[in-house]
């Protein structure tokens, strides 16, 4: 028992902030290979998702949740954001670089599209959520207008929740790029359809310093698909 605490104790911590999920399943094997790699990884239960919130969000409420979260930490961390996770990531890191160690942006939202098929997207959140209640009558209109916009994980919301993807989808965090002062490691999926990978080269461009790695063959959720490439990558890496 002694031992397997002195491990522990020399384990680097990984703080994650997941994705628009509400279950971190998909995230074991990865986790567990993280562990055997020498890091203890530790989830952050986002407020809305895994974690119960009946609030309005967007980036700085995000950023204020996660700011209190980290100041129970001592010193500084490592962390890592998936999807929507790195969108929070990259806000925070950018206001609060001194408490960051070393960041991972792993297929990270936050660059705003101007293309007709993202815009419609954005449109048809707002619609849904400034309408939401005519189309409680018919569940069909409702999933169609979900299955056009692509977000399955939308249809699942709460109406507060709607609220906060459509707040947190009209950033554009392509400023806030070149303001993050850390070591950045820019870990992006080959086919990812969700954040193109002109997105996670564009992350690597404007974050000085950054490294952008590509998972071959991986779309949106390499830890998933890929989880043992990955981990060895943050092992080589951080």
């Amino acid at each position: 028992m002694g031992n397997q605490k002195e491990k522990m104790g020399t384990m680097k911590k990984i703080y994650i902030l997941h994705g628009w999920t509400y279950s971190l399943e998909k995230w074991d094997e990865f986790a567990k290979l993280l562990r055997q790699n020498g890091f203890d990884p530790v989830f952050l239960k986002i407020p809305g998702l895994t974690s119960e919130s009946d609030e309005v969000w967007d980036l700085d409420k995000y950023s204020e949740w996660l700011g209190r979260e980290l100041s129970k930490i001592n010193g500084k961390v490592i962390l890592l954001g998936h999807s929507n996770g790195g969108r929070i990531a990259v806000y925070f890191t950018a206001k609060h670089s001194g408490k960051v160690q070393n960041l991972i942006l792993m297929d990270a939202a936050g660059i705003y599209h101007k293309e007709l098929a993202l815009q419609v997207k954005r449109f048809i959140f707002g619609s849904i959520v400034k309408i939401g209640k005519k189309f409680t009558s018919s569940e069909t209109l409702k999933n169609l207008l979900y299955y056009l916009a692509g977000e399955r994980d939308y249809q699942k919301a709460s109406p507060n929740m709607k609220l906060s993807m459509v707040n947190l989808t009209h950033h554009d965090l392509t400023p806030f790029l070149s303001k993050i002062r850390v070591p950045t490691l820019v870990i992006w999926g080959q086919n990812d359809t969700v954040t193109s990978i002109s997105d996670g080269k564009l992350m690597a461009k404007l974050i000085e310093g950054s490294k952008l790695i590509i998972i071959r063959g991986a779309r949106h959720s390499p830890f998933y698909t890929h989880p043992a490439e990955v981990a060895q990558i943050i092992k080589n890496d951080i």
